[in-house]
């Protein structure tokens, strides 16, 4: 099989280069150069925003290109429209945020999309321009031979969003850590080599639509997740696990300042851990433990020296020590095991 990815030397685009070279495929990485590709990979370079900028894509053949674009859907446009003909499948990685807002528990790829989208337009909001991307890629190459992948939480390695990073890194420094709960919260993620080799997956058995690409509930829950961290890093970290409500009136932000954590009950609960993925799940989605992302994910952070490269387009993650210890002073948490 023949690859292009657009982009490629990130966080999810550099997984599925990962993973196509593993299955022995042919790959080319279209990048601007900021960052090194994988090894074994064809490298061209462009910048997808200027002008003349896809001028290296003006030849060549590919089975599949798979593109992560989060920005103007214009350029996921241009892109295709240029690729379409020279191309079998286009798969675009968007997201579950797609989904107009608050999606309920037990959402499907059925439930009504954000509004205002255009395939051609520039950058406005998150939502509405990774819908403009997707309705860019049908646009382009048609239903049959567009592959809408909407992924919701991604963690390990390669992140650059900084969540699973900064648990990680809490945790290393130990002492009492603010655990937000319940404990048995149920999450929903997907480990990023996961969401590639399903990508790959679902090219090689001709796939199309739109698939909501996300483990099931329930794969950890926030125990499991931060009880993993704190074996990982072999810290002498102690959880205490706080009362949602203790968390909520103290002003911390949830899924920000306390990454992944969102408080049960809610709206953005079931929009962001509640997904119906029984159709992934039917064509071939394979998740692996959460231990595993953890433990994998701390090994390169340690390789890279231990903080990782975040993208300057998203939010800061993490919790400022000073407001931890107020609240943790303030309502003395109940230490949690970390066996």
């Amino acid at each position: 099989m023949r690859l292009l990815m657009l982009g490629g030397t990130e966080f999810a685009g550099r997984a599925v280069v990962e993973a196509a070279l593993g299955r022995g495929w042919d790959v080319t990485v279209f990048h601007r150069g900021r960052h090194e590709p994988p090894a074994g990979v064809r490298s061209l370079h462009g910048d997808r925003t200027s002008p003349d900028g896809l001028a290296a894509l003006e030849a060549g053949e590919w089975d599949v290109v798979v593109d992560t674009w989060s920005a103007a859907p214009r350029a996921v446009l241009d892109s295709a429209r240029l690729l379409r003909g020279r191309a079998g499948r286009y798969a675009y990685v968007s997201s579950c945020s797609v989904y107009d807002w608050a999606p309920p528990a037990g959402y499907t790829e059925d439930a009504p999309l954000v509004e205002g989208a255009e395939a051609g337009a520039g950058q406005t909001d998150y939502a509405r321009d990774k819908r403009g991307g997707e309705l860019a890629a049908v646009e382009a190459f048609g239903a049959e031979h567009s592959v809408l992948v909407r992924a919701g939480l991604i963690l390990g390695p390669y992140e650059n969003v900084g969540r699973l990073p900064w648990w990680l890194s809490r945790m290393a420094r130990g002492g009492p850590v603010l655990a937000p709960g319940p404990r048995d919260l149920p999450l929903q993620y997907i480990d990023v080599r996961d969401l590639a080799e399903w990508i790959l997956g679902a090219v090689e058995r001709e796939l199309s639509g739109p698939y909501t690409l996300i483990g099931p509930q329930g794969l950890a829950t926030m125990g499991t997740l931060l009880d993993a961290c704190v074996r990982t890093t072999g810290s002498a970290a102690e959880l205490r696990w706080t009362e949602p409500e203790v968390i909520l009136d103290a002003g911390i932000e949830p899924w920000t300042q306390l990454p992944v954590w969102v408080p049960p009950g809610t709206d953005m609960h079931d929009a962001l851990h509640s997904a119906d993925v029984s159709r992934a799940l039917a064509t071939g989605l394979r998740c692996r433990p959460v231990e595993e992302t953890v433990a994998d994910t701390w090994r390169w952070l340690q390789d890279i020296g231990g903080a990782a490269p975040l993208r300057p387009d998203r939010t800061s993650k993490g919790l400022d020590p000073d407001v931890e210890a107020k609240v943790l002073a303030a309502q003395g948490g109940v230490s949690g095991t970390t066996s």
